[in-house]
């Protein structure tokens, strides 16, 4: 009987994982990949230690337009099963509160196996050439039209799965070309954002904050309605906020910013207390120190740039002594500590965005086996859908996941 030929447009996470499953199931697979060499931007990920998957799984950690979606997607091809796979190619991980990192720390390590595994199964790839066009043949033949340079070609296949990402990181090569493909193909694209990445604030105050780290809160206020929030470091830097928590609330603020929505992000530097505790932990700092001016009542609790800025806020002088403090003065300064607002102008770009939200639309694809619903033959994986998820190795999880079923069904169907 003759092997099913899979062409699989894109050699990342996805693409590579698509493929190999592909041939694990008999089929011959061949990876176009635009870039001079496939999975360039698995040795970015986890700042190069490869965060690949997590060990904590819900539903809330991967985000999307049709929600159930990318959860029946991953219950398909858990975490537990990727662990299992990567173990059996040679890596042996580590685990970090949950994130699964190769023991060697070294995300090359995660991309060589996959390239051994590739060798292996005599998966061919084809570097340096860019897909412009699927069209459909007889005999239920797609064919993808390449370009290479100046000079076009084409290859033929029983299935084309479209794993090309998303438009995040440009510089490794995202383009978001496949969104392109997939539009001319009849597929609705839900409107891409970054994702992952830093907001900039309209405040002039950044400026004196830049450099500045502080255990936080961030909430994101969307025309003054709370609908994402996270804890850890906030990193405050000249144009805004940054670090793992505004990470993780990112793609909230940015697609309510693109929608020219009123948009918010309400930073509490002292989130293990609740007001009253506040309330009390300021009352009973002047009471033992009445003589402690502004400029040092925070001293050895906030980063004396970040007090300067709250008192400022709170319209309380450096030279006034906590002693002199009024009730509603104590009040507005707790307020201030526990709820500094600050409007979000818009994320960073693409360029500086670990993944994008927004993609693909998952309710014209078969979360069984990522084919589309629209066109018989094509399937989907990775960036290019409207999925993503958190910090912590949910967008590689995603992408073995996705890759798994898409080569699968691919190879079966």
């Amino acid at each position: 009987m003759e092997r099913k030929r899979i062409i699989v447009i894109g050699g990342g996470a996805s693409g590579m994982m698509a493929a190999i499953t592909a041939a694990k199931e008999g089929a011959l697979a061949t990876i176009i990949e635009h870039n001079d060499r496939i999975g360039k931007k698995i040795l970015s990920t986890g700042n190069g230690r490869c965060n690949f998957t997590n060990t904590r799984q819900e539903p809330d950690c991967y985000r999307s337009d049709n929600p159930a979606f990318p959860w029946k997607v991953v219950s398909a091809y858990p975490a537990a099963r990727a662990i299992a796979d990567f173990t059996a190619m040679g890596i042996y991980s580590k685990n970090k509160n949950g994130c699964l990192y190769p023991f060697s720390e070294q995300a090359s390590a995660v991309l060589d196996v996959l390239r051994m595994e590739i060798a292996r199964l005599e998966i061919q790839v084809q570097t340096g050439k860019h897909v412009v066009e699927i069209r459909k043949k007889g005999r239920g033949l797609l064919s993808c039209i390449l370009e290479e340079g100046k000079k076009r070609s084409h290859i033929e296949g029983n299935a084309v799965i479209l794993a090309c990402g998303s438009k995040a990181a440009e510089k490794l090569g995202s383009d978001g070309s496949g969104y392109t493909i997939a539009k001319s193909l009849g597929h609705q694209i839900v409107p891409v954002v970054p994702a992952l990445v830093q907001l900039k604030c309209k405040e002039e105050y950044f400026k004196a904050l830049a450099g500045v780290r502080a255990h936080g809160k961030v909430t994101i206020l969307v025309n003054g309605k709370a609908c994402a929030s996270d804890t850890g470091e906030i990193q405050l830097t000249d144009y805004g906020i940054s670090g793992i928590p505004v990470f993780q609330v990112s793609r909230f603020a940015a697609r309510a910013a693109a929608e020219k929505k009123r948009t918010a992000a309400v930073l509490d530097f002292m989130p293990d207390f609740t007001r009253e505790q506040m309330l009390s932990f300021l009352k009973l700092r002047v009471k033992e120190h009445p003589e402690k001016t502004m400029e040092v009542f925070f001293t050895g609790v906030l980063h004396k740039k970040l007090s300067g800025v709250l008192m400022k806020q709170a319209k309380l002088p450096w030279s006034k002594s906590s002693g002199a403090l009024t009730e509603q003065e104590i009040e507005d300064l707790a307020d201030v500590v526990k709820g500094l607002t600050v409007q979000v102008l818009a994320p960073n770009p693409f360029g500086m965005a670990q993944v994008c939200a927004g993609g693909v639309d998952t309710r014209e694809v078969d979360p069984d086996t990522m084919e589309s619903l629209l066109v018989k033959g094509v399937y989907f994986a990775g960036e290019i859908l409207d999925v993503d998820g958190m910090c912590g190795g949910y967008n590689l999880q995603w992408a073995w996941s996705s890759g798994y079923l898409a080569g699968k069904g691919a190879a079966h169907a």
